[in-house]
């Protein structure tokens, strides 16, 4: 038996194909990362200053954005949990969170290059190059030491 097509299944039909489309694909996989730009920044569990405090999170801590509701964001920490915090807390800059152990610093994006320094788990860097086509991420410790991580050693980049 044959399927009729209405005006309501042909829409619904190019809803999915838009929904499948690559162009959409692509689009829900762009990640937008900000950094934490104030001293403090209060998680909370819904996008209200009336909201239960959840947690606080220092400068510089990257998140990923989920939703954006102009004054109000709901982002993914590098644990996996989702909170709200108020946008002008954040800033566009780009920091990553260091996930391993001891992750290292090379003066180049290769292995084989000199040892500038070795970063601790949960130290936040600034993220100056993201180069996610060799693996390396060009990074500066507060302290200045500017070099390549492995983007499998830190959260924030991709």
């Amino acid at each position: 038996m044959a399927h009729k097509l209405t005006k309501n299944s042909l829409f619904f039909y190019g809803l999915i194909l838009g929904v499948l489309s690559p162009g959409f694909i692509q689009a829900s996989q762009a990640l937008e990362y900000r950094s934490v730009a104030v001293a403090k920044a209060v998680m909370v569990d819904a996008p209200s200053v009336n909201a239960n405090k959840l947690y606080i999170v220092g400068f510089g801590y990257p998140v990923e954005v989920i939703v954006n509701l102009g004054d109000w964001l709901k982002v993914r920490d590098s644990q996996g949990g989702l909170n709200w915090v108020e946008a002008k807390a954040l800033a566009a800059k780009r920091t990553v969170l260091v996930t391993v152990s001891h992750a290292e610093i090379r003066q180049s994006a290769d292995e084989t290059s000199s040892l500038l320094g070795n970063v601790d788990k949960d130290v936040v860097l600034d993220l100056l190059e993201p180069n996610t086509k060799s693996g390396w991420l060009k990074v500066r410790h507060r302290d200045g030491v500017t070099g390549y991580i492995f983007n499998t050693n830190v959260w924030g980049a991709n």
